[in-house]
């Protein structure tokens, strides 16, 4: 099992390679039978012109850890996944460390899917409270 836990978490971060989650500093950390955890570093690159976490970067990594859990636990090779909405609660600013988005599956449908994502941060205080919706179409 931990063979396999690391080599989907390599597969992850390589394909986030000159994307956004590699410019925010995305990292994923973390996966089990119907979760994955990402983490991203809270810097001047995600602030707002206040200096604290922008909503935009936490939504950015909630719906980038949400899509790739579908990627993971949907058949890839049969179905193309895509993000059909996401909404998200702000509730704790952060300024500096590191936030952490773990996506839970809610609903695995046939075509659609449903996703908890809470973002901590490293004392695990919640930050933000989203929910993704993804669609499952099939490859032609």
């Amino acid at each position: 099992m931990e063979e396999y836990r690391e080599k989907i978490l390599r597969i992850c971060n390589e394909t986030s390679k000159g994307t956004l989650m590699e410019t925010l500093g995305m990292e994923y950390i973390d996966v089990g039978e119907n979760y994955l955890v990402a983490k991203m570093p809270v810097t001047p690159k995600v602030y707002q012109p206040d200096g604290v976490l922008h909503g935009g970067a936490t939504v950015a990594l909630a719906e980038s850890v949400g899509s790739a859990a579908s990627f993971i636990f949907i058949d890839a090779k049969k179905y193309i996944v895509r993000g059909l909405e996401i909404s998200a609660n702000h509730v704790k600013s952060v300024r500096e460390g590191e936030v952490f988005a773990k996506a839970t599956m809610v609903h695995k449908g046939r075509t659609t899917q449903v996703w908890d994502i809470k973002v901590t941060d490293k004392d695990n205080n919640l930050v933000s409270i989203c929910k993704l919706t993804t669609i499952a179409l099939p490859r032609e």
